[in-house]
């Protein structure tokens, strides 16, 4: 709407907690593809480099406001005004304001959601989160006759066909000390006990969604360095065969990384599971239940919310049938990010 390129944004990760060292920002290009980015994007948002700006001096700041009052009309207004001609003496627009680069209620889903499409992980963290899916692939179920038996495959089997590959559900698993802190203010605030969920709740709903087919893997992202319970893989029933990063033996690959990287890492292998269960006020789960009800439009899923649809989400914070979470589908026609941005517990199909 500016006509103007936007300069790499550096990221940075949104904790409550006194974690400092975790909030260090990694540059875009860092984790996505820049070039790439610009040419799926073309025509919609293009990226810069501040290496290509020569007058960083001259900055015009356009304030953001916030609040009630600062409607769509005025938000647009602002936009149209600082598009024109007379603002291009100024190389370098700064916007500043409450919320800088997220303005909830003006965005629609569907133009938000078209980022995604242009973001791809840098090469080395595609690869370090295929070795991950790939170790989650490894535990396969072995028939022998009548008989069966679950193992991770560290060899070469030479009957293969005899080992078959389990499906696996990612569980974001929000039970850190910042998440808690930070939940049990907003249930307060808002009124509700739909936010926080404990460990126990967590793994009964995932048990009891209904139709999933054991034994199934359990894959259990969460933040090892904010976790103060170290119980996460007891308590499953039989049929449910938890594993975290240590269990896995993937926790090297994540060690090499700052917070940021090993979040990325955790949100592709969410992204890639069988069935994805998180929480609907946590933007991480939220933005991989966006992504994956795209996947399912792009593969022209004739009902998002059929029982045998591939890429199932769910939300364990919210009950649905049989005592099991609720099922999640991102609603495409929102004409604003408020449910994306900062939770809601209306997801249901």
């Amino acid at each position: 709407m500016l006509n103007r390129t936007l300069l790499m944004p550096s990221l940075s990760a949104s904790l409550f907690y006194k974690e400092v060292d975790l909030l260090q920002p990694i540059s875009f290009d860092k984790v996505f593809q820049f070039d790439k980015f610009n040419t799926l994007c073309n025509g919609f948002v293009r990226l810069g480099r501040y290496s290509d700006v020569s007058n960083r001096t001259e900055v015009l700041e356009m304030e953001k406001g916030s609040g009630r009052r600062w409607t769509v009309e005025r938000d647009l207004s602002q936009l149209k005004e600082h598009g024109k001609g007379y603002l291009d003496d100024h190389e370098v627009i700064r916007i500043v304001g409450k919320n800088p680069f997220l303005w909830h209620d003006h965005w629609p889903v569907k133009d938000y959601a078209m980022i995604f499409e242009c973001l791809d992980l840098t090469e080395e963290i595609a690869k370090e989160a295929d070795r991950v899916v790939s170790r989650i692939r490894a535990v396969r179920r072995k028939i022998t006759g009548n008989t069966e038996a679950v193992e991770m495959q560290n060899s070469i089997i030479n009957d293969a066909s005899s080992f078959q590959p389990l499906p696996y559900v990612a569980v974001h698993m929000r039970i850190e000390i910042d998440w808690m802190i930070h939940c049990k203010n907003l249930e307060r605030r808002l009124n509700t006990n739909q936010i926080c969920s404990s460990k126990k709740e967590i793994v009964e709903r995932v048990r009891n969604i209904a139709g999933l087919k054991t034994p199934v893997v359990v894959y259990l992202a969460v933040a090892d360095k904010l976790l103060n319970n170290s119980s996460i893989l007891e308590g499953w029933e039989e049929g449910f065969l938890p594993f975290e990063k240590k269990k896995l033996g993937v926790d090297g690959i994540y060690k090499k990384y700052p917070y940021l990287i090993q979040s990325a890492i955790d949100y592709e292998v969410c992204l890639r599971a069988d069935t994805f269960v998180g929480n609907s006020f946590s933007t991480f789960s939220s933005l991989i239940a966006l992504e994956r009800t795209q996947k399912m439009i792009r593969m022209n899923a004739t009902n998002l919310c059929g029982e045998n649809v591939r890429w199932p989400s769910y939300a364990y914070n919210v009950l649905g049938t049989s005592n099991g979470p609720m099922r999640w589908v991102t609603n495409m026609s929102e004409s604003n990010l408020q449910a994306i941005s900062y939770g809601t517990n209306h997801i249901s199909c």
